[in-house]
Order: C-alpha cells, then structure tokens, then sequence
C-alpha cells in the first residue's frame, strides 16, 4: 500500500509551502523549516550517513513510526523507498529545529495515531497488520474525512509527515539520483519561509517547476 504514489508525491512536493486558510500555523511552520533543511543540505552537497545516529526529538517510538509511516507513504519498489533514504533522520532534524510549541503539536500526533489504532484495532499502529495501518491511513488521506471533527487532527498530523516525507525523500541522494535520476540540485533554491504573520513570515514565490518521473 502506497499512500503517495511517486507521480503523487512529486505533485505533493510541488504545493508544498503553499498552505491553505485551514492549515494549522504549526503545520506550515514545519513544512517552511523542512523546505529550509532541503535546501541547506542541497547546499552542503551529500554526506556518508552518521553510523551511531540517534533522534534528537524523537524518542525511539516515534522514529519506528516515522520509518514505518515513511515507508507506508513512499515504498520500495524498483527505487528504494523512504526507509533506505533515512527520511527518519530529516523528519528528527525538522522536528529538533522547530519551536518548542511546533514541535509539541507534530509529537502529540504519534499518540493520537496510536489511540486510534487501539480503539479499530486493539493494539497501537506499530503492532497492527499491514491491512488495518493501510485502512487507518487511509481514511485520513481522504478528502471526506476531513470534515469529521473528531479526526481532524489527525488529518493534519498525517499530512505533515507526508510533507516532510515528500521534502525529505526528494532531496535526498536516493531521491534525486535513483528516482529522479538527477546528480545537480533541483528543488528549493529559496526556502521562502512562513507566511503566518505572526511569525514575521512574507509571502513564498511560487512553488517549483514539477519534473515527471
């Protein structure tokens, strides 16, 4: 099960930043900071992975289900999928990074995953079969979920990891070289930022050209 195509998820990463009137501040705010990250390691060019990595802002649960809900978004396939490009890592530096309130917000996601996935399915989302995470997954992807209150934000936790999924995969080695078969920087040449005025944003330019797989 896929819940983002990888023609899906270019489309994805092409709004991303966008944000709508309903897009939570803290949301937005992560996905700006994703888009800062992307571009500062396009910037600094790769680098062979940390051997002894560990999260900083994750604790180790909820790295399992960042590489499990990663995996869930972009799967292997003929290309490695989020796990082997470590999107784990870019989501617990993301998330690190962000203000204390941001971060609170996106973490008490992993409980709400889990409370519901014990009250379909009686166990939390890492111990349930692939069909019910799938099924779980995939009533928050609908678009007619999203006007049920009492899974709205669970909605909106789960479109953040598929942002910073996207954002992460698509800059990584494995992402530009091996599925989009690119060795030169192609997205985020301006991390644009927030535009919530509370936070001091301005508008963001327009987002990137998509390239087709």
């Amino acid at each position: 099960m896929s819940v983002v195509d990888r023609r899906g998820a270019l489309r994805l990463l092409g709004r991303v930043g966008l944000g709508t009137a309903s897009t939570p501040v803290w949301f937005e705010s992560l996905a700006a900071l994703a888009h800062d990250h992307a571009h500062a390691l396009q910037q600094a060019g790769p680098s062979a992975p940390v051997a002894d990595w560990a999260p900083k802002a994750l604790d180790a649960h909820q790295n399992e289900m960042i590489v499990a809900l990663s995996e869930l978004i972009i799967p292997a396939t003929d290309t490695p999928g989020a796990k082997a490009a470590l999107v784990n890592r870019f989501v617990d530096a993301v998330v690190d990074d962000a203000d204390e309130a941001d971060r609170r917000s996106f973490l008490r996601g992993f409980d709400w995953i889990d409370a519901r996935s014990r009250e379909l399915f009686g166990d939390e989302f890492l111990k349930a079969s692939p069909d019910q995470q799938a099924a779980l997954l995939t009533v928050l992807s609908s678009r007619k979920n999203k006007t049920l209150l009492e899974d709205r934000f669970g909605v909106d936790f789960f479109e953040a990891v598929k942002e910073l999924t996207v954002i992460g995969y698509y800059t990584s080695e494995i992402g530009l070289k091996q599925e989009l078969h690119l060795d030169e920087q192609l997205f985020f040449k301006d991390s644009g930022g927030c535009t919530h005025p509370e936070h001091g944003g301005t508008p963001r330019p327009a987002a990137p050209a998509k390239t087709e797989p």
